[in-house]
């Protein structure tokens, strides 16, 4: 395939990828409000947890005239991109794909189809943990203060926690592509193991939204499992290619060439 072969095809996938989103974009701003009472769910639950004097000095405000079209504008963009990822991340495939080794192509079949559900299993646990978190940092409201929260602030707190959930259940499927890429081994995993749980619990003492343990160990417990299960696939694969490694080897051979079998 030519150079100008590939523009043009980049340019073809492009086209769809922003068309898709494009169409996304429609349907979510027609459903912004009931995605604004999912976002918002969090706050209102949070809220609940605090005595009634907290909860009336604790709201959620815009802070300029066109402060809820451009919040309108963010939530419908940002749930086009989601929902539509299917679209755009295929396309992306099929650009790469020609340029795969066969090794390479089923790897990344592998990794695509795992990648999805465990980014959403920690979107949704983020999601889960949101509204304890938030009704703790709101119940630090001191008497006669009231706590007004700009709606835009809110929505990128949200989109953070979300963003970090999913991001951490992919950490294990990273070290397995270090594993593949020979930058570690399973060996080595194990000798950091002890380090790596403790960073774990370190990282989710931080990025969970609120200082209570059960919350922490929601997101660590689930990291920690995941790594583990990281470790025994990269012993199963570092053996699998130590075998292969000391299977003779004849592609160098011509057509014509006997092998010593």
């Amino acid at each position: 395939m030519t150079l100008v072969q590939h523009l043009r095809e980049l340019r073809n996938r492009t086209f769809v990828s922003v068309l898709a989103i494009a169409i996304g974009f429609t349907v979510a701003w027609f459903f912004y409000n009931d995605l604004y009472d999912i976002l918002t769910r969090p706050y209102r639950i949070g809220l609940e947890s605090l005595d009634q004097n907290q909860q009336d000095n604790a709201k959620i405000f815009a802070s300029s005239v066109s402060g809820p079209f451009i919040l309108q504008t963010k939530v419908s963009l940002v749930a086009a991109i989601t929902l539509t990822a299917p679209v755009w991340l295929y396309e992306l495939w099929a650009f790469i794909l020609p340029g795969l080794h066969r090794n390479e192509k089923k790897w990344t079949v592998v990794f695509v189809a795992v990648a999805g559900p465990l980014f959403l299993t920690g979107v949704a646990l983020g999601y889960y943990v949101m509204p304890k978190g938030l009704g703790v940092m709101l119940g630090f409201t001191p008497q006669g203060l009231s706590n007004f929260i700009d709606v835009s602030t809110y929505l990128s707190f949200v989109l953070r926690v979300l963003l970090v959930f999913g991001v951490a259940f992919e950490i294990p499927l990273f070290v397995l592509l270090l594993n593949l890429a020979g930058v570690v081994s399973g060996k080595q995993l194990g000798h950091w193991r002890a380090w790596i749980i403790f960073a774990t619990f370190v990282f989710a003492a931080v990025a969970t939204p609120s200082t209570d343990p059960v919350t922490m160990l929601l997101l660590a417990l689930p990291m920690v499992v995941l790594f583990l299960l990281s470790e025994v696939i990269a012993r199963i694969l570092d053996r699998r290619r130590g075998r292969l490694s000391e299977e003779p080897n004849y592609d160098d051979l011509d057509d014509e060439e006997i092998s010593p079998l």
